[in-house]
C-alpha cells in the first residue's frame, strides 16, 4: 500500500473554502467538523453581517447559506454573495419545504437541502456543486490509495476493487479510506468513531459494526474477504 506522508498530504489538502451562515450554533458546528474532516477549509457566520465580511475577506468557493438568518433573509444573501462572486457554488439549507420556495432558491442556487438533514448528504452535495462550479484543473489532484487490488482516488472520491467500481456512501468511503490508510494494522472502535464520526462516548455505539457490514457486503462481492475482526479491539485488513 503507498499513501502519503505529512508532506504530502499537505500538499494534496484540499483546497475549496466553505462559509457555513448558520445561526444555530450545534447546527454550525456539526457542519463546521465534517466539511474539516473531509479537508476543506471551513469558516461560520451566524448573521448576514458576519457572512459579507468573511466572504469578502476570504472569497470561499462556496457558501451553505440558512434560509432564515436573525438579520435577515439567506436568500437574498446569497444574492449578494453570487453579485459579487458568479462562481460561487451555493446551497441553502433550510426548514422550508414547500415546492415555491425550493423552486425560488434554485432559481439562482445550486442545491437546496431541508432540515433535518443527514451529514453526509450535504457533505456530497457540496462535492457535487464544487465539481459543477470550479473548472476541473483548479480542483487538487492527489494520487490514489492503494492496498492490495483496492484503489481509492482522493480526487473523484471513487473506489474500485480489482479494477471494478465499488459504490459507497460519504461514511462508508471515510471509514475505509481510514482503514487502507493504517494498512494492515488493527484500528481500535474507538478511534474509529474519533476520526470517522466525531464520537467521544463510544461504549455504547454500534454503527461502527453497523458500517463494517455494509463494507464487507460491497467488497466481498468482487474478492476474498478483505476487512478482519480482532474481537475486543478493533478492525483491519486482510
Amino acid at each position: 500500500m503507498t499513501s502519503p506522508g505529512p508532506e504530502a498530504a499537505a500538499a494534496v489538502h484540499e483546497a475549496s473554502t466553505v462559509l457555513v451562515v448558520e445561526d444555530e450554533p450545534s447546527i454550525a458546528d456539526v457542519l463546521a467538523i465534517a466539511l474539516r474532516y473531509h479537508r476543506f477549509e471551513v469558516m461560520t457566520a451566524g448573521t448576514v453581517r458576519e457572512a459579507l465580511a468573511l466572504a469578502e475577506r476570504t472569497r470561499p468557493d462556496a457558501a451553505l447559506l440558512d434560509v432564515m438568518l436573525p438579520d435577515g433573509d439567506g436568500r437574498a444573501l446569497g444574492r449578494e454573495l453570487r453579485a459579487q462572486r458568479p462562481e460561487l457554488a451555493l446551497v441553502f439549507i433550510t426548514a422550508r419545504d414547500a415546492p415555491a420556495e425550493i423552486v425560488g432558491a434554485l432559481g439562482f442556487g445550486d442545491d437546496y437541502i431541508t432540515k433535518p438533514f443527514n451529514i453526509d448528504e450535504v457533505v456530497a452535495r457540496t462535492r457535487a456543486v464544487l465539481r459543477r462550479t470550479r473548472p476541473a484543473d483548479v480542483l487538487p489532484q492527489r494520487p490514489p490509495l492503494r492496498y492490495r487490488d483496492l484503489e481509492l482516488d482522493e480526487t473523484t472520491y471513487t473506489v474500485r476493487r480489482d479494477g471494478r467500481a465499488v459504490e459507497l456512501t460519504p461514511t462508508e468511503y471515510a471509514l475505509l479510506r481510514f482503514l487502507v490508510r493504517n494498512g494492515g494494522a488493527v484500528v481500535p472502535k474507538e478511534q474509529l468513531l474519533r476520526h470517522v464520526w466525531q464520537y467521544e462516548h463510544t461504549a455504547e455505539s454500534t454503527v461502527v459494526e453497523t458500517y463494517i457490514s455494509y463494507l464487507r457486503r460491497k467488497l466481498d462481492a468482487l474478492g476474498p474477504p478483505l476487512i478482519t475482526t480482532r474481537r475486543g479491539v478493533g478492525y483491519g485488513l486482510a
